[in-house]
């Protein structure tokens, strides 16, 4: 892949969106230690309403599923949800028809054990509410299997009351970077990619999908210390980078100004 172009600074800057997960809320804890937990709670749920499965085999065969989902999403920038990984692994186990509402119970019981170890970052309703007052419209846009998992978490970080469009993958059908994801935002907002910015910590998602989809791209580099960035460090680049969600008002606000300097 070729270095992309750099964006220019949007003329009129009319919306922010942001990504969630090491954006807004970080995970604070062992993730190994809660995925086993989780998956104990699962498998507890799916017992309590009459299913007959081995524990470990069942749990063996799920998680090696989204394993396998995990890796393939990552090229095929589709989303399949883990509602249906879970239905299809219990159609193999001779549970075709399970009911929708045991579907939903057995994920937000499984869920709810990594929602608590998440929590939104101190300077992130701060700024929010910053842009708020400058004006800007804000929306959200994640790549997560599940949509009411992350629907949960930003009603747990308070974040609702500030974001006009909570857009998941799980919910569009497709991920970060494919461009569609980021225009279906754009269009709800009523806005066009020029006067909009992006905000993520993911090179080959946040930053690369928004580039695609014009809009201008801001790094935060809080928690971004990770393999898949560190890949991408010379080949994707931001057009801007900030460390701390405080920074952002500040950088927005220079921006502007240098437009109207230059334009």
């Amino acid at each position: 892949m070729g270095r992309l172009i750099r964006i220019s600074p949007p003329r009129d800057l009319q919306a922010v969106l942001f990504d969630a997960g090491n954006t807004l809320i970080y995970f604070q804890g062992n993730p190994l230690e809660a995925f086993a937990e989780s998956d104990r709670t699962l498998i507890n749920t799916l017992h309590a309403a009459g299913l007959k499965l081995d524990e470990n085999a069942f749990l063996a065969q799920f998680r090696l599923r989204l394993e396998q989902y995990y890796a393939e999403r990552e090229t095929e920038f589709i989303e399949y949800t883990t509602a249906y990984i879970l239905r299809t692994c219990l159609a193999e186990w001779g549970y075709p028809d399970i009911p929708e509402t045991l579907l939903r119970k057995a994920l937000a019981d499984m869920y709810a054990v990594t929602q608590a170890r998440w929590q939104p970052e101190d300077d992130a309703l701060p700024t929010l509410e910053a842009l708020r007052r400058q004006g800007y419209r804000l929306g959200l846009i994640s790549n997560a299997a599940d949509d009411a998992d992350v629907q949960v978490l930003i009603d747990k970080a308070r974040l609702r009351p500030y974001l006009e469009i909570i857009l998941t993958s799980a919910a569009a059908g497709i991920r970060k970077p494919n461009p569609r994801i980021f225009q279906a935002a754009l269009d709800f907002l009523g806005i066009r990619s020029e006067k909009a910015a992006m905000v993520g910590d993911t090179l080959g998602a946040d930053i690369l999908g928004a580039k695609n989809a014009g809009i201008y791209a801001i790094w935060i580099t809080r928690r971004a210390n990770t393999p898949a960035n560190l890949a991408h460090q010379f080949t994707i680049q931001p057009d801007a980078t900030i460390n701390t969600l405080s920074e952002l008002p500040g950088l927005l606000e220079t921006l502007s100004a240098t437009r109207s300097t230059i334009g």
